[in-house]
């Protein structure tokens, strides 16, 4: 008899996490690695924030919660909502989770049937496609080209939409390429959604306050409130908050799906931290400052990251709007040797090539659903991804 499950043969280990993976153990090894390929704020959780829950411990605040989280950090989700963004959620259409990926999983395992459709623009976040296949449901990738900034045009979406759409899901601003959608191109896109009344929709938020040039994120609710009754609107502090680490993510729905979530949940994290749901209260109620000064520090590397791409041999790298990822084209090395005697054949190529030749990790488009590219996050200091920069541009120059 087999021991492993079927379902496990759907999916794939997080291709990001591997990368991360593989960059250790060459650091270990004693090789002298730059890594680019984790999604994670290189900034300290803030002081205040620490203090809260630190404060949580000494208090004895150290029990189990309800499953959906602590009454003070949903209104605190509540109120954040509102304030960001003008939607009114009740705190029992709040439910908080161990990070924004058990959101989607509790979402998806509770309403996708064999068979149903989920709507993913890409290049996508490695992690969509396989939580639908675990679900049962057939991701439908739609491919969202450079030259639309990666962003999906209405006309994408509508045609994507068949009688077996159960979700419409949208990243925004996007992880892998950083593209994010003011209101007026939301607009488009609800317009759509508002003709297909069985399309439900999920916006993963959780880049929102990282956005730069002025440039102003919406979410779907804040365009178009009607959608209300079939939107799930998710955020977390893991980004804006530099607290990646304490597992905090946290959705609005409607009260009718929220229960079957807080019903799964309840039968596999249960809930979260209670230490790190105090520390969640402090950062999303307490000073916001914090936040600005961290994207004044992502835009002057988003700026020079790509200034000095783009004068890399072979690469074209898009200015992003938001999150802290760039997302450059590698069309321009297919078919060369490296330096070391490695042919590209791909973007896997490339990053594997770059990786053991230059020391830079990052990670290869496939594994967001767009091959030719690559994604380098730009979350660590400025004199290290000039140093990356530097070792980019030498291994592109070194392509025959």
């Amino acid at each position: 008899m087999k021991l492993i499950a079927d379902r496990l043969d759907r999916i794939s280990p997080s291709l990001t996490i591997a990368m991360s993976t593989k960059a250790r153990v060459l650091k270990a090894a004693g090789k002298d690695v730059i890594g680019l390929s984790a999604g994670e704020p290189d900034f300290d959780t803030p002081r205040n924030v620490k203090d809260a829950a630190i404060a949580a411990i000494e208090q004895g605040d150290t029990k189990y919660t309800d499953v959906s989280g602590t009454p003070a950090l949903r209104q605190a989700v509540a109120a954040r909502f509102k304030a960001d963004h003008g939607i009114d959620y009740k705190p029992e259409e709040i439910l908080v989770a161990t990070g924004g990926k058990q959101v989607i999983f509790d979402a998806l395992l509770a309403t996708v049937n064999p068979g149903d459709e989920v709507i993913i623009p890409s290049p996508c976040w490695v992690s969509y496609p396989d939580i639908v296949e675990l679900a049962e449901g057939k991701p439908v990738i739609v491919a969202c080209d450079q030259n639309s900034g990666f962003k999906l045009r209405p006309e994408q979406l509508e045609a994507a939409i068949t009688p077996k759409t159960k979700w419409f899901l949208l990243n925004n601003p996007c992880n892998p390429t950083g593209a994010a959608y003011n209101a007026e191109e939301l607009k488009q896109l609800t317009d759509v959604l508002m003709r297909h009344p069985d399309v439900w929709v999920f916006t993963d938020d959780i880049y929102g306050k990282l956005a730069y040039d002025g440039f102003r994120p919406a979410t779907i609710l804040e365009v178009e409130p009607r959608l209300r009754d079939r939107t799930v609107t998710m955020n977390g502090v893991s980004k804006a908050y530099a607290m990646t680490g304490w597992r905090i993510g946290y959705a609005g729905a409607p009260v009718g799906l929220i229960k079957q979530m807080d019903k799964l949940q309840s039968q596999s994290t249960s809930s979260t931290s209670s230490i790190s749901q105090a520390a969640a209260v402090e950062a999303l109620t307490g000073p916001q400052e914090f936040i600005g000064v961290m994207c004044e520090a992502y835009q002057r590397r988003r700026d020079m990251m790509v200034e000095q791409l783009n004068q890399a041999p072979g690469l074209y790298c898009h200015k992003p709007e938001g999150a802290f990822y760039v997302f450059p084209s590698m069309q321009g090395c297919l078919g060369k040797t490296t330096a070391g005697g490695k042919t590209i054949t791909n973007d896997e190529d490339f990053c594997i090539a770059l990786l053991e030749e230059a020391g830079v990790a990052c990670v290869h488009g496939a594994a967001f659903m767009y091959p030719g590219h690559f994604r380098i996050s730009y979350a660590t200091s400025d004199a290290t991804l000039a140093d990356a920069c530097k070792r980019i541009r030498a291994f592109c120059e070194g392509l025959r």
